[in-house]
């Protein structure tokens, strides 16, 4: 099969899944068809792109509750849970990154978001039995990647309904709001899991013990924190079916491999970029309230993982949302830059603050929380400025594909992430050596930005 983009507007009637046509770069055509229709596609597919981050990221607001209601997990098992779900959403984004253009929008996002209550009724039955074994708790964080896997179609999905001018700021509202599933899983999961929300249908309660000793136990919902979900998934993915077009841009898969040309390095200089910026985002997500319950949690007066947790994310999805039209009328390159020195410069400030003791008590949790939002803050900038970059270097069926490709290895922030954190903690006792690391990383990525796009002479400035 050829790679077929129909221009002409009247060549063929529409079907109930593929448009006959699809020019947004005409003014004229965007103002009169194009505009309502995209518009509302991004409405709808950021819904379902927001449950999809809400099921990657349920595991992380579970694992750091599992040991007190009687799972027995060590701290490196409560890591590894908290990797799977990036190990698998690497995996599907990479998959997912073909899906569009051999089956479409409307069908890829109503099946794969009605693919999320696997996971979520998994979660449900074993979370009420503390003898779940770890292989099948293993299993369903791994199925909860599926969330994660959406987005490398949903996002150049997104990028072929509007003209290049606008896909900045469409791509960071799309990925805002769909990074702000993560803020949403972990804020409200403290509070939904404190009462019978669906009485006796949702199943008995848990006894939860907290972690410092002759505290008093309370009762716990934790199923709660999974099945309120789940109506909303079945509503967004009907939606998707009966509300969405597909834009007829044809690829089998082999001519989508055009992307990984070494002759065109660009495609892997994204990926990196990506890396830094969106794999910081997920990775700290997933470790963020791991990590606070690993340092200052087990402290006289330490606090609970998941009031603190959800404010990472959401700093990073609202820097999102406002760094995409900053990136459409600076550049995305340059936005990029800066926000790469900002990581640098908050990750390596908060390896002062990763030694909690009982001398100094809890006097160094709120600069540890501070720096971390740093972190976070320019994530999500970079998140948004990368995202403008790469249709600007790229044609339309590529730079979709090159955006579904670096998504799928961002994705695998979580697992890496998890597992290096999980050894820095083992190895050293803290989460420092990881820092030292990931800071040489983003060294890196601002070098290989400011030669190739940011600079005066730039090879591809963007």
């Amino acid at each position: 099969m050829s790679t077929t983009i129909t221009t002409d507007v009247g060549a063929q009637p529409s079907s109930r899944t593929w448009l006959s046509s699809w020019t947004p770069e005409d003014p004229a055509f965007w103002d009169t068809t194009a505009k309502p229709l995209a518009w509302k596609t991004l409405v709808i597919t950021t819904l379902n792109l927001m449950m999809a981050f809400i099921v990657w990221f349920v595991v992380s607001a579970l694992v750091v509750r599992l040991p007190n209601i009687g799972f027995k997990l060590t701290a490196n098992q409560t890591f590894w849970l908290a990797a799977m779900p990036g190990l698998a959403a690497g995996i599907l984004r990479a998959i997912h990154t073909f899906l569009v253009p051999l089956y479409g929008t409307r069908h890829v996002v109503a099946f794969s978001t009605l693919s999320l209550l696997i996971p979520l009724l998994g979660w449900f039955f074993a979370i009420q039995d503390p003898t779940t074994p770890y292989w099948v708790l293993l299993l369903l964080s791994f199925l909860a990647g599926l969330g994660g896997g959406n987005f490398s179609s949903f996002m150049p999905s997104t990028s072929l309904f509007f003209p290049k001018r606008l896909q900045g700021t469409a791509l960071a509202i799309q990925a805002g709001i769909g990074n702000f599933g993560v803020s949403v899983v972990q804020f409200l999961t403290p509070w939904i899991i404190g009462f019978a929300l669906f009485g006796t249908l949702a199943g008995e309660s848990q006894t939860f013990v907290p972690s410092i000793p002759g505290a008093a136990t309370k009762p716990m919902w934790l199923q709660n924190a999974v099945l309120i979900y789940v109506p909303f998934i079945v509503v967004f993915a009907i939606a998707a079916w009966f509300m969405l077009k597909s834009v007829p841009v044809r690829a089998n898969f082999r001519e989508q491999l055009d992307i990984f040309r070494f002759s065109n390095l660009h495609g892997f200089w994204m990926t990196s970029l990506y890396m830094m910026t969106f794999g910081s985002f997920s990775g700290f997500a997933a470790t963020f309230p791991l990590m606070i319950k690993q340092m200052y949690t087990v402290l006289p007066g330490g606090p609970d993982p998941l009031k603190y947790a959800f404010l990472g994310p959401l700093v990073g999805a609202a820097a999102r949302v406002l760094a995409g039209p900053m990136s459409d009328k600076l550049g995305g390159a340059i936005v990029t830059h800066w926000s790469g020195i900002g990581l640098l410069i908050c990750t390596i400030a908060v390896t002062f603050y990763t030694h909690p003791d009982a001398a100094t008590g809890m006097t160094q949790f709120p600069l540890f929380v501070g720096m971390m939002l740093g972190v976070f803050f320019f994530s999500g900038v970079g998140n948004a400025s990368t995202f403008k970059q790469m249709p600007m270097i790229f044609e339309p069926r590529q730079a979709g594909g090159i955006i579904g490709w670096t998504a799928a290895m961002a994705s695998f922030g979580p697992f890496i992430f998890g597992m290096l954190i999980g050894w820095s903690f083992a190895a050293t006792g803290s989460p420092n050596a990881f820092f030292y690391g990931a800071a040489l990383f983003y060294l890196f990525n601002i070098g290989i930005n400011w030669w190739y796009y940011a600079r005066k002479g730039a090879e591809k400035p963007c």
